[in-house]
């Protein structure tokens, strides 16, 4: 596959982008994509992710370099605090991906963002969690993302809709099936 040099936007080469974006419209079946993890139980509420490469295109393609990921509880809840909980995890997903998203779609329509930061909270009842009570989710029950934005686009609300593109934030508000199987070493 021949990349075109274009311009890049910030950051972001769009002749890369674009290439991708035309190679899965000429062959829808280059979108699918599976990425996966190995996640291994240290102790406690402390484990170890290492991600090493996904699958795109039909092939297997590998990061430059293995990734690992902590995890681990705050004491309150018995961990040792070595690492962000697996809900700081998420909210970093979170806030990672729609950033990422309003980055590139923005790119593509040629909108500069000088500077973005973003807040990311969001509210668990631990009863819970702890089993404590079934009436209430174990999960967040409402989480809040606000911006900062320097950018020269003309209506910030277009960069919040841009931003709804993110993969996470979909899994997040829409739901997606998990499956859990258990086997013996």
């Amino acid at each position: 596959m021949k990349v075109q040099t274009a311009k890049t936007v910030n950051g972001v080469s769009l002749g890369i982008l674009l290439n991708t974006a035309n190679l899965i419209k000429k062959k829808p079946s280059t979108a699918k994509t599976k990425f996966y993890i190995s996640n291994k139980w240290v102790r406690g509420g402390h484990n170890i992710t290492t991600i090493t490469s996904f699958y795109n295109a039909g092939k297997e393609i590998f990061h430059k370099k293995p990734f690992t990921i902590q995890s681990d509880e705050p004491e309150i809840l018995a961990g040792n605090d070595i690492a962000p909980s697996p809900v700081e995890h998420l909210l970093n997903a979170l806030g990672a991906c729609l950033t990422s998203s309003m980055v590139y779609h923005a790119s593509v329509k040629g909108i500069n963002i000088y500077e973005m930061e973003s807040q990311i909270e969001g509210d668990i009842d631990l009863r819970g969690y702890l089993g404590l009570s079934n009436l209430v989710r174990k999960g967040y029950n409402k989480i809040r993302v606000r911006y900062k934005i320097k950018s020269d686009a003309k209506d910030l609300e277009l960069l919040k809709y841009l931003s709804l593109y993110s993969p996470v934030f979909d899994v997040i508000n829409h739901g997606t099936p998990v499956e859990i199987s258990i086997s013996d070493f």
